[in-house]
């Protein structure tokens, strides 16, 4: 599967761009702001129906327009796929493929799968348990229809009985039959999502660890670690334990929202110990192993978004990761950089063929 032709209008800060694409590399280049970032936003839209780094649709628009729309040309398994995302301020986003609305963007993540690895990424190793469970749900999700399903009829029982539970304290009146009929909602979603977590995670683990040790050329040993409180006990019971505690908190404390990845470089925490060369190197080795997983399991390769990635990494680790990208286990690559010249120097040193577009305010030449 591979991206032929990317075109917006009115994104962040293009007013208009066309893009024809090659099938392997790809490297937008320019200065800070230049807007080479925003290109791989926009590709992530069409794979994923949402930016990668703002939630908020409108914000996407260019200063002073009232809309924007991306469209993409993709080839996939030799049949080509028209992919349109539009949003108009203060109306709801239009998703269409093949010229065909989606009557739920849900049905359409997988079906254009996509790998980002960027320097925002590093909130996975440094922030919260969330970032951590964003990144496995994001996985799943692209390999498996019915877990995105699962994931927000969770949320929306477990915001339920947060709010009931705080109810509960506010007016002391408390039904147990109610808190048992949520109670069962919630253990039917948090069982499912807590399997799929960890099928996922024992096949995931060992390709990561694979990755990892070919950056970093054995030098170093680290651990990636699923941690749920349902590995050692059912939902039920927990829940059962919990009650009171639950009651006098006001919250739910225990369930798959509660699941954790830890991270360790040498036996030691990746967040307090680890260099930022070994964060970022760990962080890299997470999504080349999404990639492979997603490989897998779907029968083709995703697209693989690399942005400013080569800051904080060793020349050794730098040739490794392209040495990885550039081969067959690796189908179309994007690439930002602000150095021209190190990017070409790369790429001609391993005689891999490079499409390069120079990007300067919001304008692009070939």
């Amino acid at each position: 599967m591979y991206l032929k032709q990317l075109s917006v209008i009115n994104f962040k800060n293009y007013e208009e761009a066309e893009l024809t694409l090659s099938e392997g590399v790809n490297a937008f280049l320019g200065n800070n702001g230049a807007g080479k970032t925003n290109l791989l936003d926009a590709i992530h839209y069409l794979s994923l129906c949402k930016s990668y780094f703002n939630p908020i649709d409108s914000q996407q628009i260019k200063q002073g327009e009232d809309f924007f729309i991306i469209t993409g040309q993709f080839n996939k398994n030799g049949n080509d796929e028209a992919v349109a995302c539009s949003v108009k301020r203060n109306q709801k986003k239009q998703f269409k493929r093949n010229k065909k609305d989606y009557q739920r963007l849900a049905d359409h993540i997988g079906l254009l799968p996509l790998v980002m690895v960027s320097p925002y990424d590093i909130s996975i190793i440094i922030e919260g348990s969330e970032e951590r469970r964003r990144f496995i749900d994001n996985v799943i999700s692209q390999t498996d229809n019915h877990y995105l399903d699962e994931l927000i009829a969770y949320n929306k029982v477990l915001a339920n009985r947060n709010a009931f539970l705080k109810q509960i304290a506010d007016t002391g009146r408390y039904d147990p039959g109610l808190l048992e009929v949520m109670d069962d909602q919630l253990i039917a979603s948090g069982t499912k999502i807590f399997q799929k977590r960890r099928a996922f995670m024992e096949v995931f683990t060992p390709i990561f660890n694979k990755h990892y040790q070919f950056l970093s050329d054995n030098a170093e040993q680290v651990e990636l670690v699923y941690e749920s409180q349902l590995l050692n006990e059912s939902f039920e019971n927990l829940l059962k334990k919990t009650v009171e505690k639950d009651r006098a908190l006001e919250r739910t404390t225990t369930g798959i929202h509660r699941d954790e990845l830890q991270f360790a470089v040498h036996g030691m925490a990746m967040k307090k110990f680890g260099s930022q060369g070994q964060q970022k190197s760990f962080l890299i080795a997470m999504k080349l192993a999404q990639y492979s997983f997603l490989d897998q399991q779907k029968g083709y390769k995703p697209l693989l978004l690399l942005d400013d990635i080569f800051d904080k990494l060793d020349d050794s680790r730098v040739t490794k990761l392209m040495q990885m990208v550039s081969n067959n286990d690796f189908g179309q690559v994007f690439i930002t950089d602000t150095s021209d010249t190190r990017v070409r120097n790369i790429f001609n040193g391993m005689n891999v063929p490079i499409r390069i577009f120079k990007v300067k305010g919001g304008d692009i030449d070939a």
